[in-house]
């Protein structure tokens, strides 16, 4: 009896060390970091997917800025074709690369958006409103999910950094610290949109943008994802 006993004794503790070394906590966090990661791709596809019709809508218009469409368009392509997994939010590389191709795209759109804000004959399509209005729910959407990820990431990192957890993190799971989304440098500084590069210096179109009392180089640039 004594030694039965004994022994459901040092299997609880040995229960209770490896919980206290780690054991449980570590992947926990890893999946909750991963759970999250989940969130904002379903974000930025969202974002990908409002594009095309925003592009199309501003061309139907016949709305003179071939540079800055084709801007958003080429960085938007940059933007779908580095695929980051679950597996790369440790790869230092790609995970640079893709967190780069999205600040780029962030910022062609904030650009777009200060371009376009001087056409009223857009403001006054209905189609043309609601996709702006989409795409800045969406913007908000992917701030406030890469902010939760890089806070799910830093608790998993701080996890696997500290004692006792750090024995299960490098022992049994072999776990490297996750990466974070960066803002692009400058990003948050006001968009200054060159009129005369991207439409090329045309003057008196009838697409051109309408006058206005306050210099496009004044308008706040999108809000940083």
């Amino acid at each position: 009896m004594f030694e039965r006993v004994t022994r459901i004794a040092i299997v609880a503790l040995a229960a209770i060390g490896l919980t206290a070394c780690g054991i449980n906590s570590v992947p926990t966090k890893e999946e909750a970091a991963k759970a999250q990661w989940g969130n904002v791709e379903s974000a930025l596809q969202k974002r990908a997917d409002l594009i095309p019709n925003l592009i199309r809508t501003v061309e139907a218009a016949a709305i003179a800025e071939r540079d800055i469409l084709q801007r958003v368009t080429d960085a938007r392509s940059r933007a779908m074709s580095i695929n980051v997994t679950t597996d790369d939010l440790s790869n230092p590389e790609t995970f640079q690369a893709f967190n780069e191709s999205q600040n780029e795209l962030t910022q062609a759109l904030g650009q777009f958006r200060t371009v376009v804000e001087n056409y009223p004959q857009l403001q006054s399509i209905p189609q043309f409103r609601d996709l702006m209005s989409a795409m800045e729910g969406v913007e908000n959407q992917i701030s406030t999910e890469r902010m939760r990820y890089n806070e799910k990431a830093q608790d998993y990192n701080t996890e696997i950094r500290t004692f006792p957890s750090t024995i299960a993190a490098n022992v049994i799971y072999g776990s490297d610290p996750m990466q974070y989304f960066e803002a692009a440098e400058g990003a948050d500084q006001p968009v200054e949109a060159n009129f005369d590069a991207i439409t090329g210096g045309a003057q008196g179109s009838a697409s051109a943008p309408a006058s206005n009392d306050n210099s496009a180089s004044n308008q706040p640039a999108a809000a940083t994802n």
